[in-house]
């Protein structure tokens, strides 16, 4: 006896699940779901399309895409001979020019896929393809529609609206109907089976230097795999820019990543303004220093340490050169760049000074490190810091040089000396003392240093600009002490050193950014937002240094911010609408000339090494 068929219960739970809450279909468009949608056709694909011509069609934002490859040898050959007769007649009767050379070409390309298809066995069949756009209302799918053409058109695909076939374009996107007739005679075309594969060049691979350490990954899911340190083609320097609000992941990403540099050997140094890196310093056994007042972690800004010299012309950007690399007749040497350094150290911590009291403060400052038997042509690396002198020797210089002019009778002259001294008291005797007034302490012997800086919070801005524009001086003597040692400066906060009325402590910053790539260096800027560095009065210093990264990673932001990202970067639609989503842990990730939307999925044993504060 034949077993009676049993009847399979509907599953309402799973139809709940998999069935959307609305599906209407019209001549042009469907709604489903929550989403507008509108199908459209291939009818035409590229005559000679690259290798992985497909990915760009496959990885359009907000649109469902499908391909049907379907092998057809014979009735192909037929249909091939058929064209290229036709073709053939067409170049023969053209008039026209222009499509007399079309029609000759297709001809041509007939003849030798008809050859390789006849002497190598090439396997041909018909594609049909359906790209179906979607979004919320009507106003955002006519936006993604122009994206979709957008990107069809810079293929050479070509499309069309399914016009009464909206039901046939869900189907043949949908996993769960087999192709339709109907749609095959409009979308169908011929094509080799290599040409089909080769448009899907491993499109999930994301990128790869098969050196280097894991980043994150890409929008398809590839692994992004990166050497910071490599040289070629538009990857010419290890610096990063890392922008983005409060939560979207820049203090995890930076940890990831550093914490990979720190395993291949990196050594780093960061700048700390909030206190994030310190578990993480200690996790990985590295030197934490309070870099605001403990005696162990003092900078004496006296102490005469290299500074980065912007040594090549660069036209397209007219007066970064000027400040450091402008001869005022002492030469070029360790003394006469540091008290144009130093100008910029003063300006920083005492914005009244007027042009007077800086003259004459350089002046001061060129007799004490005479006292000290410092000249212009003395080599300063070969001192030690007990032989420069320190804030205390210079107020007691600008005292007796207020009591000198004061016997000479010249009074202006003594109250402006007496205005400096009043000026750095504070630096040199009272509460700032600690920071600055002493031989320099501030030494590294591990490969990871934090310089935190938590504890200057409750000062003014001045005294915090100062402390970190010194600090970085004092990076850039470690940075550059060695070509062969890989060293990173991760300067968190970045617009904490940013004063407008002082556009010159930009520069610094910038030409570190250009020359540490002669000396195996990198530089990390970290911030809330580009606008602080798009002030109008340090725009020129600021968008330079923006710009000479090589490795940009930009998390979500919005408002001005969004606008200014916008022009600086020259976001796509896509990109924009990336960084608007704000998703903590996603972001824009330029690499050179390449931009990936990536996630930073980090691994679960680095964040046991990150701590409690930031990159939680």
């Amino acid at each position: 006896m034949m077993a009676k068929k049993q009847k399979m219960e509907e599953n309402a739970s799973l139809l709940n699940v998999i069935s959307p809450i609305a599906l209407k279909f019209e001549s042009n468009n469907f709604i489903l779901g929550e989403n507008y949608c509108k199908g459209y056709g291939v009818i035409k694909y590229p005559p000679a399309p690259n290798y992985g011509w497909l990915t760009r069609i496959t990885n359009i934002p907000s649109t469902a895409v499908s391909f049907t490859f379907t092998p057809n040898q014979g009735e192909i050959l037929e249909s091939i001979n058929k064209n290229i007769t036709m073709l053939s007649g067409q170049a023969r009767t053209a008039k026209d020019r222009l499509k007399q050379q079309r029609a000759e070409k297709g001809a041509k390309d007939g003849m030798k896929l008809l050859q390789q298809i006849d002497e190598n066995g090439e396997v041909v069949g018909e594609l049909a393809g359906t790209l179906i756009p979607m979004a919320i209302d009507k106003e955002s799918l006519k936006k993604v529609e122009q994206k979709m053409r957008g990107t069809c058109a810079m293929t050479n695909l070509k499309v069309r609206p399914l016009t009464l076939m909206q039901k046939h374009a869900l189907q043949h996107v949908a996993p769960f109907y087999i192709e339709n007739p109907l749609l095959n005679e409009v979308s169908n075309r011929v094509m080799p089976l290599r040409t089909f594969v080769g448009g899907f060049p491993f499109s999930s691979s994301g990128l790869n230097d098969n050196a280097g350490c894991y980043v994150a990954k890409d929008a398809t899911g590839g692994l992004v795999v990166l050497d910071f340190w490599l040289r070629e083609n538009d990857r010419t320097n290890s610096n990063f820019v890392i922008m983005g609000v409060p939560g979207s992941g820049k203090s995890a990403a930076v940890k990831h990543i550093t914490l990979s540099e720190f395993m291949l050997g990196t050594k780093l140094i960061f700048i700390d303004p909030e206190s994030e890196y310190k578990d993480f310093c200690k996790n990985l056994d590295g030197n934490w220093l309070d870099a605001g007042g403990s005696p162990e972690a003092r900078v004496n800004p006296l102490h005469i340490m290299p500074i980065p010299k912007n040594d090549e012309s660069d036209e397209t950007e007219p007066g970064l050169t000027d400040y450091y690399d402008k001869d005022e007749g002492n030469g070029l040497g360790d003394l006469a760049l540091y008290i144009k350094h130093l100008e910029i150290f003063f300006s920083l911590y005492i914005p009244s000074l007027t042009d007077k009291h800086k003259a004459v403060l350089k002046k001061t400052l060129i007799e004490l490190y005479k006292d000290f038997d410092i000249d212009w042509n003395t080599d300063a690396k070969k001192l030690k810091p007990e032989d420069f002198p320190i804030l205390s020797d210079m107020y007691n210089k600008l005292l007796e040089k207020a009591s000198e002019s004061k016997e000479e009778g010249k009074i202006e002259t003594e109250n402006i000396y007496e205005d400096l001294a009043l000026f750095l008291e504070d630096a040199a005797n009272g509460a700032d003392s600690a920071l600055w007034n002493g031989p320099t302490t501030l030494q590294t012997d591990k490969q990871i240093t934090v310089l935190d800086t938590y504890s200057l919070q409750s000062t003014s801005n001045n005294v915090k600009r100062a402390q970190y524009f010194l600090l970085e001086t004092w990076s850039w003597n470690i940075m550059s002490s060695d070509r062969t040692e890989k060293v990173a400066l991760i300067c968190d906060e970045a617009y904490l050193m940013i004063d407008p009325e002082v556009p010159q402590s930009l520069v610094f910053l910038r030409n570190v950014a250009k020359r540490d790539r002669k000396y195996e260096a990198g530089l990390f800027i970290i911030s809330h937002s580009v606008v602080d560095f798009l002030d109008p009065k340090i725009k020129m210093y600021g968008q330079a240094l923006l710009d000479t990264p090589c490795y940009k990673i930009l998390f979500g932001t919005d408002g001005q911010n969004l606008e200014e990202t916008d022009k600086l970067y020259n976001l796509t639609e896509a990109e924009r609408e990336l960084l608007e989503s704000k998703r903590r842990g996603h972001a824009l990730f330029m690499i050179g000339s390449k931009r990936l939307h990536v996630n930073f999925e980090i691994p679960d044993y680095k964040w046991a090494y990150f701590g409690k504060a930031g990159g939680r």
